[in-house]
């Protein structure tokens, strides 16, 4: 049964928190914990989860602000679960930040996070939801609103990440995947199958592969393989058809073989599709090979806040998705709810986010896009491009007039097939430098002296984007660049960008925490930097912005302080950097 956990909103008189000293204690609220507790659990919206739990009178669950806030320590800190467990029952910032203020208080056994998270999976397997997204947007938008951040100017980027899957061979996987099929099996069907998978099945699938020599030996036992799997997966459809076993086997032979009049034929390696099988044990993971490095398993893309008035950033939207989904699909998937959330006016993306969808989509949504590169070649530069002219648009993105190099402004007309003609008066085109040194793209029509010019509502879109491009570059500094180390911050807890759990649920999951953890170290240098948790215990000169600026460089910067303040400077910054580390 669920109920609501309050317990937090009304602190006990006689805690291990207030038998501290008061130095102590202070140190404790205005340390990491506090910022947590305040700008993270307690914005936690409990009643998203209560679908849950039963509506029956039952025993009450353990609190589901808890249960959000160590999956979010755990992902955010790097913790396993005995870790994070440990931590929990342990450490009092920990526990001070999960809103207890005893070491006695809200103990459960960790299988009760198990069985939450089984729940928060099963939910999204039926309803296609993931509540833990729809809570981490819920928090965000109120630290928007509290600090006041200006959302007006957001920035994106994607990144790889990897499941805790085995880089295993194509052989590889062939001979697991038929071992498995052959386990799934009663006893009197593997004592039929048994002289067709002794190869196979008596010894482990690593041992069979390293016995396996060259390039020519691999493809002989691929093939081998496949005659094997196609005999079995044929005479075993009837009864098994319906297993997750048989499914995931049969998923693997079409991606690995053909039939060509009923022959089993192995597929060359550049005839796999990058969605293919890569795990047995994680059905969503892809290939996709970018800057000529292969990874396995998925992308996720970051959304944060970038306007210059803002002192804090944050993170706004994370999304995951198979690795071989392109960056622009993943802008169009968000765009909807980044403009119901936010203010969205401007969007600072790379080149692989653009495409003829995206340009609807941002134009629908009036949003401008700017990239810091353009995908495909660039013009020529010998030759005008529709982005070299001035293309005046309605609000449905349909141009009405163009201004060519020269300063002539025309009326944009519908062609009489597809797309637009704008039609340039033809003397001043005869005259013209640019008509006249063979670089204009405007020509002269057969039976209209006028000279036109026919484009596409895509190319139209292809020319502001180019344009805005050029605008960019033109301008000092690059306010995307910042959103690579955001990019950073979430995947660092995890070792090589690669998460302990499987399956693309789970890997967003632990993704959207790390984020959310992100935010809260943002939030917390944030109060720090600006002096507001510092007054307890520093003169008011150290407040002042001048320290607070050379506070932030490397400590053993400190020539230009007076002696007094280099006497203090280092015990200072020891004890600035112990208080509030991680």
């Amino acid at each position: 049964m669920y109920r609501a956990n309050t317990k937090h909103q009304q602190p006990s008189l006689l805690s291990d928190i207030s038998t501290m000293p008061e130095r102590q204690r202070t140190m404790l609220e205005h340390s990491w914990a506090g910022a947590f507790r305040e700008h993270c659990f307690c914005r936690i919206d409990e009643s998203i989860f209560a679908v849950l739990y039963s509506e029956k009178p039952s025993r009450p669950n353990v609190p589901v602000n808890v249960l959000v806030g160590l999956e979010i320590l755990k992902s955010g800190m790097g913790w396993s679960d005995e870790e994070m467990y440990e931590a929990f029952l342990f450490d009092m910032q920990v526990r001070y930040a999960l809103g207890y203020e005893s070491l006695t208080d809200g103990l459960f056994a960790i299988r009760s996070l198990y069985h939450f998270r089984q729940r928060l999976s099963e939910y999204h397997q039926k309803q296609g939801v993931n509540l833990l997204e729809i809570a981490f947007e819920t928090m965000t938008d109120g630290q928007v609103e509290q600090l006041e951040i200006r959302t007006t100017k957001l920035r994106m980027d994607s990144t790889q990440i990897a499941s805790d899957i085995r880089d295993s061979s194509r052989l590889y996987l062939l001979v697991e995947g038929l071992r498995r099929l052959y386990h799934q099996l009663d006893e009197e069907e593997q004592a039929t199958y048994a002289p067709l998978c002794e190869p196979y099945i008596k010894r482990e699938s690593k041992h069979y592969t390293y016995g396996v020599k060259g390039r020519k030996a691999t493809d002989e036992a691929i093939q081998a393989i496949g005659l094997v799997l196609a005999e079995m997966l044929g005479e075993l459809q009837a009864r098994y058809a319906e297993e997750t076993v048989y499914q995931t086997i049969q998923r693997l032979f079409d991606d690995n073989y053909r039939l060509e009049e009923a022959i089993v034929v192995a597929k060359k390696n550049n005839e796999i599709g990058s969605s293919a099988l890569q795990s047995l044990d994680d059905l969503e993971a892809s290939f996709r090979r970018k800057a000529g490095e292969a990874y396995k398993g998925y992308v996720a893309n970051i959304t944060e806040s970038c306007d210059e008035e803002n002192e804090v950033q944050l993170i706004l939207d994370v999304q995951v998705a198979p690795n071989n989904t392109d960056d622009a699909v993943l802008l169009t998937e968000t765009m909807p709810s980044l403009v119901e959330r936010t203010e969205v006016d401007i969007l600072y993306t790379d080149g692989g986010y653009g495409s003829p969808e995206v340009d609807r989509v941002m134009n629908e949504h009036q949003v401008e896009q700017i990239q810091s590169a353009i995908r495909g070649n660039a013009p020529d530069p010998s030759k005008l491009s529709l982005a070299d002219f001035v293309i005046e648009q309605d609000e449905q993105g349909k141009p009405t007039h163009l201004t060519c190099p020269a300063g002539q402004r025309v009326d944009v007309n519908p062609a009489r097939t597809t797309g637009f003609v704008a039609r340039f008066d033809q003397t001043v085109c005869a005259t013209c430098p640019l008509q006249l040194a063979g670089r204009c793209r405007t020509k002269p029509q057969k039976r209209d002296p006028r000279y036109a010019l026919n484009f596409t509502q895509e190319q139209v879109f292809w020319a502001q984007r180019r344009h805005r491009h050029r605008t960019f570059l033109a301008t000092p500094g690059n306010p995307r660049a910042a959103v690579e180390a955001s990019v950073r911050s979430v995947k660092h807890p995890f070792r090589q960008g690669k998460l302990p759990v499987r399956g693309q649920f789970r890997v967003s999951c632990m993704m959207i925490a790390s984020a959310a953890m992100c935010n809260v170290r943002r939030i917390h240098r944030y109060l720090v930097g600006n002096g507001l948790w510092l007054h307890f215990r520093y003169p008011n000169w150290l407040k002042t912005r001048r320290f607070r600026t050379v506070m932030d460089l490397n400590p053993h910067i400190c020539t230009r302080l007076t002696p007094i303040r280099r006497f203090l400077w280092r015990p200072l910054c020891r004890l600035r950097y112990t208080c509030f580390s991680y």
